[in-house]
């Protein structure tokens, strides 16, 4: 368990264990979750790519992707498909 003073700013300094176990750097995002009777400190950049895979999930499936060479096929085709000049090797 880690302590933080709150400054007449409201500010705080987030202790360097705590920071090195969300995964942020100087410049990220966090965010506060009212969870029930407490607040969770999370990495936001995290929590936003999460939600993504989780919209994501199962369209590689749907279109027949499994695995990288797949995915450069299908762009390969699109850009064709809107006459655009493209190389991806």
């Amino acid at each position: 368990m880690e302590l933080a003073k709150i400054t007449s700013k409201g500010q705080i300094t987030i202790p360097i264990s705590v920071r090195k176990q969300l995964g942020v750097k100087d410049g990220d995002k966090i965010l506060f979750v009212n969870d029930g009777n407490k607040i969770v400190m999370m990495n936001a950049t995290m929590i936003a790519l999460r939600d993504v895979q989780q919209a994501f999930q199962g369209v590689a499936q749907e279109l027949n992707i499994h695995n990288e060479e797949d995915v450069v096929n299908m762009v390969k085709e699109v850009r064709a498909e809107r006459g655009e000049r493209y190389s991806c090797e």
